[in-house]
C-alpha cells in the first residue's frame, strides 16, 4: 500500500474509478448473457449478434486518437463525464433495436462513449493524480475490474429474466447516468500536477526526447499482446476442444483463468512499484510462448492443458497490467494522455479482429493454426520489450525509486 501513503489523492480516485470501471465494462458484456435472445428478437445469427462487441472495439479505436486533445485540454475528469453521457443513449438505442442496422448503430455509440470511459480515460486520470507512481494504482484498480464479468453476468441474468434484455438496457442506461456520471461530476479529482518524489511539477519539467522509433516500439509491443490476448480469450474454450477435451473439461480448465488473471495482477500489485511495465511484460511476456509451445507439442494431456493454463493465465493477466504502465516509463504527464490515446488505436483494432481470425484458423486449420500465429506474436512482443529495455530513460529509473 505504499503508493497511496505517498498520495492521498489516489484514496479518493481508486474507489470512484473502481465502481465506474465495473459498470462500464460489465454493462457491455452484455451479449454474453443474452445473446440467443438478442439472436432470436432480431432475427440474426449468434456470431452476427457478437460481432457487435468488435463493432464496439473498432469504434473505440478510431475515436481514441481524437480524443487526445481533449484529455490533454480538459483533463479526465470532463471527458469521462461526456463519454458517460454519450453512452446512455447508447443503450436505449440498444433497447429499441428492432434490426440489424439499429443494433449495430448502438454499438457504436457505445463505442464512441467507450473510448472516453474505458481504460484509457482512468490511466489518464490516475496519472493526472500520481504522475510516474500511478503504475502499482493501475494495478490496484485491474485486481477490481477483472471481477467485471463475474458481477455483471449474474446480475444481466436476474434482470433479463425480471424485465426482458431491453429492459435491462434501459436499467443500464439509468445506472450510468445515476451512479457513473455523479461520481466523475462530485467524487473525482479535477486536474492537478502530480509531483515526483515530492519535486517540482511533473509539468514543469523537460522530459528527455523520445525518438519516434521508441513509440513505434511501445504501439508494436501493446498491440501484438492484446491481438494474442483478447483473441485467445475469445476462442479459449473451443481451442481446448481442439486439443481433444470434452466440453464440461474444456469449461472447467476455462474457468480458472480469470482467477488466475486477477491473482498474477496482485502479484504485481504486491510489488509496490519496485519495477516497471516493461520489467513486468518481459517476465510475463516470457511465459506466453512457452504456454503456447507446450500445448503445440503436448498432444492434449490434461496436465500440459493444466500448466498452459497456468502459465498463458498468469502471462496474460500480468501483460494487462504492463499494457497500460509501459507508457508510463517513456512519458510525463503532459505527454502520457496523448501517448494512451494514439495507443489505443491498433490496441482496439487489435482486440476487434483477433477473434474472427483466431476463429478461422482454427476452423480451417485445428489449433495448431491458431497456437502457432499466437506463438509467433508472443515471441515478437518479447522480443520487442527487449529492445525497449534498452531504451530507458533515465528519468523513468529514478522516478521508480
Amino acid at each position: 500500500m505504499r503508493f497511496l501513503k505517498s498520495d492521498g489523492g489516489l484514496i479518493g480516485v481508486l474507489p470512484v474509478l473502481a465502481i465506474t470501471q465495473l459498470i462500464g465494462w460489465g454493462t457491455i458484456g452484455l451479449p454474453a448473457i443474452v445473446g440467443r435472445d438478442l439472436a432470436a428478437d432480431l432475427g440474426m445469427s449468434l456470431p452476427t449478434v457478437f460481432s457487435g462487441t468488435s463493432v464496439l472495439y473498432v469504434a473505440m479505436g478510431l475515436c481514441a486518437p481524437w480524443l487526445a486533445k481533449s484529455f490533454a485540454r480538459h483533463g479526465a475528469r470532463k471527458v469521462m463525464m461526456a463519454g458517460t453521457v454519450v453512452a446512455a443513449p447508447g443503450f436505449v438505442l440498444l433497447s429499441f433495436a428492432r434490426e440489424p442496422m439499429l443494433y449495430f448503430a448502438a454499438w457504436i455509440v457505445l463505442g464512441m462513449a467507450g473510448s472516453a470511459t474505458l481504460s484509457t480515460g482512468t490511466y489518464i486520470m490516475l496519472n493526472e493524480v500520481a504522475g510516474r507512481q500511478a503504475k502499482s494504482a493501475i494495478g490496484a484498480l485491474m485486481l477490481v475490474t477483472g471481477l467485471s464479468s463475474s458481477i455483471f453476468w449474474p446480475t444481466t441474468s436476474f434482470l433479463s429474466g425480471l424485465v426482458g434484455w431491453r429492459g435491462t438496457c434501459l436499467v443500464y442506461a439509468a445506472m450510468l447516468i445515476l451512479v457513473s456520471l455523479p461520481l466523475y461530476a462530485f467524487a473525482a479529482p479535477r486536474r492537478s500536477v502530480a509531483k515526483d518524489n515530492g519535486g517540482e511539477p511533473t509539468q514543469g519539467v523537460d522530459a528527455p526526447a523520445i525518438p519516434r522509433s521508441t513509440f513505434g516500439l511501445v504501439v508494436a509491443a501493446i498491440t501484438l499482446n492484446a491481438f494474442v490476448n483478447f483473441g485467445l480469450s475469445a476462442v479459449l474454450i473451443e481451442l481446448l476442444r481442439a486439443e481433444g477435451l470434452a466440453p464440461a473439461q474444456a469449461i472447467a480448465f476455462g474457468s480458472m483463468l480469470g482467477v488466475i488473471q486477477v491473482s498474477a495482477r496482485g502479484l504485481d500489485f504486491l510489488g509496490g512499484g519496485r519495477w516497471d511495465g516493461i520489467t513486468t511484460g518481459l517476465v510475463a511476456g516470457t511465459a506466453l510462448p512457452v504456454a503456447m509451445l507446450l500445448l503445440m507439442v503436448s498432444e492434449g494431456a490434461t496436465w500440459a492443458v493444466a500448466i498452459f493454463i497456468l502459465l498463458y493465465g498468469a502471462g496474460s493477466g500480468a501483460m494487462a497490467v504492463a499494457r497500460a504502465t509501459i507508457p508510463l516509463v517513456f512519458y510525463d504527464q503532459a505527454e502520457f494522455a496523448k501517448a494512451m490515446s494514439m495507443i489505443a488505436l491498433p490496441l482496439n483494432l487489435a482486440s476487434a479482429i483477433s477473434p474472427p481470425v483466431l476463429v478461422s484458423l482454427l476452423t480451417q486449420f485445428g489449433s495448431r493454426g491458431a497456437l502457432g500465429l499466437t506463438f509467433a506474436c508472443s515471441c515478437a512482443t518479447v522480443l520487442i520489450l527487449v529492445l525497449l529495455s534498452r531504451r530507458r530513460p533515465s528519468m523513468a529509473a529514478a522516478a521508480a525509486i
